[in-house]
């Protein structure tokens, strides 16, 4: 009971200090790493998901040097309820419910990239799509449902609801274009994304985003259009 009451002291006070904009051309730029630089996300539907895509672009020069993580949503289920992360020598890690599987490259090149990660609690079919094209399909956590009042993170892996950062897991880089779906893209729809056209997302949305940034991170034009 306690650590329910924290959650929701720590998600109301989120809300009251959070920025709500359209940052369409706009990237956020994480440019050292840190332990306390990130940026939190509100999402605009707080319901449980048995399905969801989350597309982003982000672009760093980490991958041969080190592990760090891409978008990190903890709810009070689960610390890794869903976790798109890099882990230097293996790949791509994606988590839901705290269970992982991993799709394998050896790096990513230093360019942009633009990312989606798709997952069904129906048959548990995990999609991750690099740059519009699809990886082979993977299967994790069947008939699992992610949890609500989600703390989204940007910048850093969560350890704990909201916290438990650690700098040799965060981003140096941008990331930008976060836009999150409560049911699964379809192929031609993946690629509407990916070629830069609106799909309305209803868990988050970059042209309407509520955010709050902490420490080091900042907002510069995209560098990927």
């Amino acid at each position: 009971m306690e650590k329910l009451l924290w959650c929701f002291l720590v998600t109301i006070s989120f809300s009251q200090a959070f920025v709500h904009e359209d940052m369409s051309k706009q990237a956020f730029v994480f440019p050292e790493e840190s332990d306390t630089s990130y940026v939190s996300l509100e999402a605009e539907s707080k319901k449980l998901l048995d399905a969801f895509t989350v597309c982003l672009y982000f672009y760093t020069d980490l991958s041969t040097i080190r592990d760090f993580s891409i978008f990190s949503y903890t709810t009070t289920k689960s610390t890794n309820d869903i976790l798109l992360f890099w882990t230097k020598g293996e790949g791509y890690n994606f988590a839901v419910g705290g269970s992982e599987v991993f799709f394998r490259v050896s790096e990513i090149p230093e360019a942009p990239t633009h990312i989606c990660g798709s997952w069904e609690s129906a048959t548990g079919i995990v999609e991750l799509w690099i740059n519009g094209k699809p990886m082979v399909r993977k299967s994790l956590q069947k008939g699992y449902t992610v949890g609500t009042n989600a703390s989204i993170i940007l910048g850093q892996e969560q350890d704990s609801y909201g916290g438990g950062f650690d700098w040799r897991q965060s981003l140096v880089g941008d990331i930008g274009n976060v836009n999150m779906w409560d049911f699964v893209l379809s192929r031609e729809q993946i690629n509407t994304v990916y070629f830069g056209r609106t799909l309305s997302p209803n868990v988050l949305n970059w042209q309407a985003l509520r955010y709050e940034k902490q420490g080091s991170v900042f907002v510069k034009p995209e560098l990927w259009s």
